[in-house]
C-alpha cells in the first residue's frame, strides 16, 4: 500500500479527531471536566500523534507531543482545570489543524504559522514546568479522578522486536522507515540495529528490492497488540517476532482504572477493538468528488428517462409506454437512494457554533449559552457546506447586537447570563434553520431613520416590521455606534442575504424590542435534483418546486384584480405573463397555481398546467445571475430548456403589491 494514497484518509481522519478534540474541551469549558472527556481529549491528541508519525509528519509528532504531556499531566490530576488552559488548548487545536490543512495542500509552514507555533509551545511548557501549576488529587475537587486512579495501574516494559521487510515492499510504494517513526511515537526506541545477514553482494542487489531488517530494543507502556499493529499496513510484506523482556509497574493510567471501574458496574468486559471494528463494518468513507458524479449522471439518466417516455408518448406505442414507465419508476428509486448517499446531520455544523459562541463571547466579557435543537435533521452536504458562513455571522451578530451586557439585563429583569438558540426542522420539502436571541431586540426607529438618512426609503413611506427587519440586508447598512473587530462597518448581512439567495433559499428576521430577534433561514433540502411541476404561459416552459406546491384553481372570468378568495380568505396573486414580458395570445382561461413558503401563501396565474416531473437543476450562466424570478434551469424530455422558478421571489412581487404577511 502506498502512503501517499493512504493520505487522504490521515486527513479525514484528522479532521474528525480535531473536532471531538475541541467539543471535548468546551464541554470542559462549560462544565466541570470528567476522566472520560479528559480521556477523550487526550485519546484524540494521542491518535493524531501516532497518525502523523506514520506519514513522517514530524512537525506535527513534535508539537502534539508536548500538548500530550500537558493533558496527560491534567488526566493524572497535576494540573487543574482553568479557563486560561481551556482557551490555550483550543488555539492549540487550531494549529494542529492548520499543521494538517498545510499537508493536505502540499505547502510548507509560512514564518507566521511557525512563529505562532513556537509561542503555543513556550505556553504549554510553562504549564508542565510552574511548580504553582501542579496540585495534589485530593485537592483538585474531581473524585472520579481521584478514583480512577486508585483503582488501576500502568504497566511498562522493555520489548525485543524483531522485523524483516519483503523484497517487494518497495514496489509496493511503503517506506520501512515510516514505520519505525511511528513506533517511535508512542514508544521509546532504546536501541536501534539493522539486521544485515540478508543483504546480497554488490553486484547482485537489486535497487529496486528491499533487504532491510532491524531488531529493536523498545520501552513503551503499550499492549503487545498496539506495537505489532503499527505494522498492521504491511502485514503480509514482512515478519514480525515481539519478546518481552521485563516489566514494572509505572505511574496509574486513569482511562484504565475508567474501563475498569464501567465493566465492574456493568458486569461485562469492555471490547473496544470489537465495537470499532462493528461500527467500521456498517459504513465507509467515499470521496465527495465521486459523489457528486454519480448524481451528475443519475440527472443526465432522469433526462435521458424523461426523454424515452416522451417519445413513447408520441408514437403510441403501448408496449413501449410501459416499459418507459418501469423505467422511469427505477430510475427515481435509484434517485432517491443517491441522494439520501448526500444527506447529512446538521448537527455537526451546529456544533462547530459551541467555539464560535466560546471565543466571542469571552471576547466581549459575556456569558452566554448556547442551546441546540434539532440536530438531527439533515440536508444535503452541499447545502451544508455552504451554510455554514453565512450561519457563523448571524450567532456572531446575535453575540454582538443581540445579547446585553450582564448590567443591562440585570436592570430588565433577565438572567445575566443571555441564551442564543439554533433549531433545524424540516418544512414543506425545505429545511428551516432558525438563530433565536433574548437579547434586546432590533429597534425599529433607529433602522428607519439610518435608511432614511441613507436614502433607501421616502420621508413618507410608511413601512410594516417585516419590511423594515428587511432593511438591515441592504448592502453597508449598520447602526451601530462604534465599529469594532466583530462589527459595526456595514459588512455581513448583505453578504448573508446574497449566500442564501445563491441557494435558492429565503431570510425573514422576527424581532420584538426588549424580548429577542429569530432569524429564519429557508433553503431546499437538495440543489442537485427536485420533483418539479411544470406550467406554461404561451410557449414558454417553467417549473416551480412540487413541495411548493399546495393547490391549483381556475382563475375566475373578468378578473380585474390581483387577488382572489379562497376559503374564505384573500389571496392575492400575479401573473407570470406579466412578469416575463411575453406577448403572445392564450386560448385558455388562465389557471392559479397556489404556492407557499413559510408563513407565506400567494397564487401565480400561468396559461396551463402541465404535470409533475422530476427535474435537474442546472445553474444559469453568469450573465443571467441577475434575472428576476429564476434560480436555474432544466432540460425536458422533449430538449427544450425551462426556466425554474424563484418562488420566494414570487411571492415577494404580491406582497409588494400591498399585501402584508397579516393579509396572507
Amino acid at each position: 500500500m502506498n502512503l501517499n494514497d493512504a493520505l487522504p484518509g490521515f486527513i479525514a481522519e484528522c479532521a474528525d479527531l480535531l473536532r471531538e478534540m475541541e467539543e471535548g474541551l468546551l464541554r470542559c469549558a462549560n462544565d466541570a471536566p470528567d476522566a472520560e472527556t479528559v480521556n477523550l481529549i487526550f485519546r484524540c491528541a494521542h491518535t493524531v500523534k501516532g497518525s502523523a508519525g506514520l506519514f513522517g509528519l514530524d512537525a506535527i509528532v513534535s508539537f502534539v507531543h508536548v500538548v500530550e504531556t500537558v493533558l496527560d499531566s491534567v488526566r493524572l490530576e497535576r494540573i487543574t482545570v482553568t479557563d486560561e488552559l481551556i482557551t490555550l488548548l483550543l488555539a492549540c487545536k487550531d494549529h494542529i489543524q492548520l499543521l494538517v490543512n498545510q499537508v493536505d495542500q502540499g505547502v510548507s509552514a509560512d514564518p507566521s504559522a511557525i512563529a505562532g507555533g513556537e509561542d503555543l509551545l513556550q505556553k504549554l511548557r510553562h504549564w508542565v514546568t510552574d511548580p504553582h501549576a501542579t496540585v495534589a488529587a485530593e485537592h483538585t475537587g474531581s473524585p472520579a479522578l481521584a478514583t480512577n486512579i486508585a483503582s488501576a495501574s500502568t504497566v511498562i516494559a522493555d520489548w525485543l522486536l524483531a522485523i524483516r521487510f519483503s523484497l517487494g515492499v518497495l514496489k509496493a510504494g511503503m517506506d520501512p522507515l515510516s514505520f519505525l517513526r511511528y513506533l517511535r511515537s508512542f514508544c521509546e526506541l532504546r536501541e536501534v540495529r539493522v539486521l544485515q545477514d540478508g543483504w546480497p553482494s554488490w553486484d547482485e542487489l537489486d535497487p529496486e528490492q528491499c533487504y532491510l531488517g532491524f531488531e529493536i530494543e523498545l520501552r513503551s507502556d503499550a499492549e503487545r497488540g498496539r506495537i505489532t499493529g503499527a505494522f498492521d499496513f504491511i502485514k503480509d510484506d514482512c515478519q514480525i517476532q515481539l519478546t518481552q523482556l521485563n516489566a514494572r509497574v509505572a505511574v496509574p493510567d486513569p482511562a484504565e482504572g475508567a474501563k475498569r471501574t464501567a465493566a465492574a458496574a456493568s458486569g461485562t468486559r469492555e471490547n473496544p477493538k470489537a465495537a470499532a471494528s462493528s461500527v467500521a463494518s456498517r459504513s465507509v468513507r467515499v470521496d465527495s468528488e465521486k459523489l457528486d458524479t454519480l448524481i451528475t449522471r443519475i440527472g443526465e439518466l432522469i433526462i435521458a428517462a424523461a426523454g424515452i417516455n416522451s417519445l413513447a408518448h408520441t408514437r403510441g406505442d403501448g408496449a413501449l409506454e410501459e416499459q418507459a414507465s418501469t423505467l422511469t419508476s427505477l430510475v427515481e428509486q435509484v434517485r432517491e437512494g443517491a441522494l439520501q448517499l448526500r444527506m447529512v446531520r446538521i448537527g455537526g455544523t451546529f456544533e462547530r457554533f459551541q467555539r464560535v459562541v466560546h471565543d466571542v463571547s469571552r471576547e466581549l466579557g459575556k456569558e452566554i449559552n448556547l442551546e441546540l435543537q434539532g440536530k438531527d435533521t439533515e440536508l444535503d452536504k452541499t447545502v451544508v457546506e455552504q451554510i455554514g458562513d453565512p450561519l457563523t455571522h448571524l450567532v456572531r451578530n446575535a453575540i454582538d447586537h443581540g445579547i446585553e451586557s450582564a448590567e443591562v439585563r440585570a436592570r430588565c429583569g433577565k438572567p445575566a447570563a443571555g441564551t442564543i438558540r439554533l433549531n433545524a426542522f424540516h418544512d414543506s420539502g425545505n429545511i428551516v434553520i432558525q438563530v433565536s436571541d433574548d437579547g434586546g431586540g432590533l429597534r425599529k426607529d433607529r433602522i428607519l431613520a439610518k435608511a432614511r438618512e441613507r436614502g433607501l426609503i421616502q420621508e413618507d413611506r410608511t413601512l410594516a416590521d417585516t419590511e423594515i427587519f428587511q432593511l438591515i440586508f441592504e448592502p453597508g447598512f449598520s447602526t451601530a455606534e462604534q465599529v469594532t473587530n466583530l462589527s459595526g462597518r456595514g459588512v455581513g448581512m448583505d453578504v448573508v442575504k446574497r449566500n442564501i439567495t445563491a441557494l435558492r433559499g429565503s431570510v425573514a428576521i422576527e424581532s420584538t424590542e426588549g424580548q429577542g430577534t429569530t432569524v429564519t433561514v429557508r433553503l431546499p433540502l437538495t440543489l442537485a435534483i427536485i420533483n418539479g411541476f411544470q406550467i406554461a404561459v404561451g410557449s414558454s416552459n417553467f417549473v416551480l418546486p412540487l413541495d411548493a406546491v399546495e393547490e391549483c384553481l381556475e382563475l375566475p372570468a373578468q378578473s380585474s384584480h390581483d387577488f382572489t378568495e379562497l376559503r374564505g380568505k384573500a389571496l392575492p396573486f400575479v401573473r407570470l405573463r406579466e412578469l416575463v414580458g411575453n406577448a403572445e395570445p392564450t386560448s385558455r382561461r388562465p389557471s392559479i397555481v397556489v404556492v407557499r413558503n413559510g408563513a407565506e401563501r400567494a397564487g401565480i396565474v400561468v396559461d396551463t398546467l402541465l404535470g409533475e416531473l422530476q427535474t435537474v437543476i442546472k445553474p444559469l450562466a453568469r450573465m443571467f445571475n441577475k434575472v428576476d424570478y429564476v434560480s436555474g434551469s432544466t432540460i425536458l424530455g422533449n430538449g427544450e430548456v425551462a426556466l425554474v422558478l424563484d418562488v420566494p421571489a414570487l411571492l415577494g412581487q404580491a406582497v409588494s403589491r400591498g399585501w402584508s404577511r397579516k393579509a396572507l
